[in-house]
């Protein structure tokens, strides 16, 4: 039968969702440009960038085996409405502190509000995703929704810049991302949903863990997910990108923007190319080299002093990580029950999460200690080795080879 790059958009309810996914990662990605740029504008400080990933990975950290929990028990959708509902207020907080001039402390305490709403969120957004369209068009799903984020954060990071460059002010960025926030509530209420079916019983503090002891059993899952965990801890270099566009290329926020965007822009078009090709018949193979390829991307982003050059490995870096991206969200979503989806989902979002703002506290405390140049450059080697030590620590994810269509 031949391939149907097309299957999952032919679903009225993932196209609701996809829609309002993609509004609301881009009204986040204009969020991430401005406050990483207002900050560092008012305190000149790595570390104060390197906070912002702090402040939002506390709430992760604590409450996201709650969160997954809550995703396998009540309605999903709903959960999700109330997740993109929390995110909208903290934008506003924001974009009110921005407008007052508040003390630093104040957007650290929204972006705390930001992380509770995103723990909640993330989880929820991957569990859902099998309720929205038929079992044999998830992968499917998971490849376009991979793209359209992707694309969401090509355009709102530069459309976070350009908004910083014309009004030279922030309010604007963190007003689009309530508004974004809002309006995927809104399609999410009218996207039809196929109901899982909770347990009834009352809740143990033992089904809070069986999130972690699926995944301890699943070695391939398991190592997928830690090479994720620690190529971008080590790898991250997004955080640092206000001090590269200032003061190494010296391209301003519009510059900021597009620097932003490149890592995106490599990723979506190398989603959108998965979704029109057949499974990955060397999957574990295929997710090592991405990852060691991410890492000499990284490598050549932090040598860098050419803005064009520095855009070209930021681009390569993030269409490498579109590609362990698609093959471990298949992996997770195609080898766990729909009973444990939410649970497994919290876990594979904490190792996300950590990666992702955790990377972006260590890479700005590191810049501060040894310069932002030595930070990425350090990072980018340290994810090679991670590739080497995943691999020899699970031989099993070497031997993967296919886990559904990786398209």
């Amino acid at each position: 039968m031949s391939h149907d790059p097309y299957l999952a958009l032919r679903s009225s309810g993932f196209r609701r969702y996809l829609s309002g996914h993609v509004l609301a990662v881009l009204g986040q990605g204009m969020l991430a440009v401005a406050v990483g740029w207002e900050l560092y504008e008012r305190t000149r400080s790595p570390f104060a960038l390197g906070f912002v990933g702090l402040a939002q990975v506390l709430p992760l950290v604590t409450l996201i085996l709650p969160a997954g929990q809550m995703a396998d028990r009540h309605d999903r959708r709903k959960l999700l409405i109330a997740a993109e509902a929390t995110i909208a207020i903290a934008a506003l907080g924001l974009a009110a502190a921005s407008a007052t001039a508040a003390p630093i402390w104040v957007y650290y305490l929204a972006l705390v509000v930001l992380g509770i709403g995103r723990t909640f969120q993330l989880p929820t957004k991957q569990a859902i995703m099998p309720n929205l369209v038929p079992s044999e068009a998830l992968t499917n799903a998971i490849a376009w929704n991979s793209g359209g984020w992707q694309a969401a954060d090509v355009i709102g990071p530069a459309l976070g810049g350009l908004v910083l460059a014309w009004t030279r002010s922030a309010v604007g960025a963190y007003l689009a991302c309530a508004v974004a926030a809002l309006a995927f509530a809104a399609l999410l209420a009218r996207s039809t949903v196929i109901r899982h079916s909770p347990p009834s019983t009352p809740p143990r503090w033992a089904d809070y863990l069986e999130g972690i002891r699926f995944v301890r059993r699943s070695p391939t899952l398991l190592a997928a997910m830690s090479l994720d965990l620690f190529a971008v801890l080590l790898g991250g270099a997004v955080a640092l990108l206000p001090i590269f566009a200032k003061d190494i290329l010296h391209v301003g926020p519009a510059g900021l923007g597009w620097l932003r965007a490149a890592q995106s822009l490599g990723a979506v078009s190398m989603s959108i190319a998965l979704a029109h090709q057949p499974p990955f018949r060397r999957a574990g193979p295929a997710l090592l080299a991405s990852v060691a390829a991410f890492g000499v991307a990284t490598l050549v982003f932090g040598l860098s002093k050419s803005f064009p050059l520095s855009l070209a490995a930021l681009f390569l870096a993030g269409a490498f990580d579109a590609v362990s991206v698609v093959i471990r969200l298949a992996l997770a979503q195609i080898t766990t029950p729909d009973a444990l989806r939410g649970r497994v989902s919290a876990i594979n979002t904490l190792f996300i999460g950590m990666s992702n703002e955790l990377g972006e506290a260590e890479s700005g405390f590191l810049a501060g200690l040894i310069g932002p140049v030595a930070a990425v450059v350090v990072g980018g080697v340290g994810v090679i080795a991670v590739v080497g030590v995943v691999a020899r620590t699970w031989p099993e994810i070497r031997r993967l080879r296919h886990v559904g269509s990786a398209a």
